[in-house]
C-alpha cells in the first residue's frame, strides 16, 4: 500500500476524513457503484479496468480514489454493509430479540456470501486486519449491540457478553468457512454462537418448606 505522503490529492482528502469537491465525489459515488454491481455478479476477481470503464471514468480517476484493490473493496463492502447493519432495528421490530439476533446473522453471512468477486481480498483483509477497519467494525459491532441490548432487557439474551466479542466470533465464522466447500457450515456454526448468546434457564421455584 502506498505511503501516505505518495497518495494522490483525492486520496489523501478522503484519508484525512474532509469532504470531496462535488464532482469528485461522484466519480467516487459511481465507482462504488460500478464495483457493487460488478462484484455482485463475478465469479472471479474483477479487472479494476472493467469497474472503470462501467463508471464511465478513466483508470486515473479510480486509482485517485482508490489507489489499492483492497481500499476499492473496503469502500464496496463498507457500502453495502449500511443496508445490514440497518436491517438491525428493522429485525427488532418485528421479532425478539433472540430470533433477531439468528436472522440478522443469517442475514450477514448472506451478504458475505454473495462477494465472490471480492472473495480472496475479503479473506486476506479478514485475516491482516486490513478491510475489518475501525469504521467498518464499529458498524458492526454497534448492530450486535443493538440486539443483544434489547435481548438483555427482556431476558432472552445473556447481558454479560460484549458486543466487540461477538464481532470477533461472527467474523471467525466467514473467515473459517471463506475456503472452497466449507460454506455449509456457516449456519451450523453461527447457529452455536447464538446458542452461546442465549440467557441461561431460569432456575425453577424452589419448593423447599412448602406443604
Amino acid at each position: 500500500m502506498s505511503p501516505p505522503d505518495s497518495l494522490p490529492a483525492d486520496a489523501r482528502v478522503a484519508r484525512a476524513g474532509r469532504p470531496l469537491r462535488a464532482d469528485a465525489q461522484r466519480n467516487r459515488d459511481t465507482l462504488v457503484g460500478a464495483a457493487r454491481a460488478a462484484f455482485a455478479t463475478a465469479d472471479d476477481a474483477v479487472p479494476l479496468e472493467s469497474i472503470a470503464r462501467a463508471a464511465g471514468v478513466g483508470i486515473g480517476t479510480l486509482y485517485r480514489h482508490f489507489p489499492t484493490r483492497e481500499s476499492l473493496v473496503e469502500a464496496v463492502y463498507a457500502a453495502e454493509l449500511d443496508d445490514v447493519v440497518a436491517s438491525a432495528q428493522t429485525l427488532l421490530d418485528d421479532h425478539a430479540p433472540d430470533v433477531a439476533l439468528r436472522a440478522w446473522m443469517n442475514r450477514y453471512a448472506a451478504f458475505v456470501a454473495t462477494k465472490r468477486g471480492m472473495i480472496d481480498t475479503l479473506r486476506a483483509g479478514w485475516a491482516s486486519g486490513r478491510i475489518v477497519t475501525p469504521a467498518t467494525s464499529e458498524r458492526i459491532t454497534g448492530a450486535i449491540g443493538t440486539i443483544l441490548a434489547a435481548g438483555a432487557r427482556d431476558g432472552s439474551l445473556r447481558g454479560d457478553v460484549a458486543a466487540a466479542d461477538v464481532t470477533a466470533m461472527v467474523l471467525g465464522v466467514f473467515l473459517s468457512t471463506a475456503a472452497a466447500g466449507t460454506a455449509e457450515r456457516t449456519p451450523r456454526l453461527l447457529a452455536l454462537v447464538a446458542d452461546a448468546l442465549g440467557a441461561p434457564p431460569r432456575p425453577a421455584p424452589s419448593t423447599a418448606g412448602s406443604g
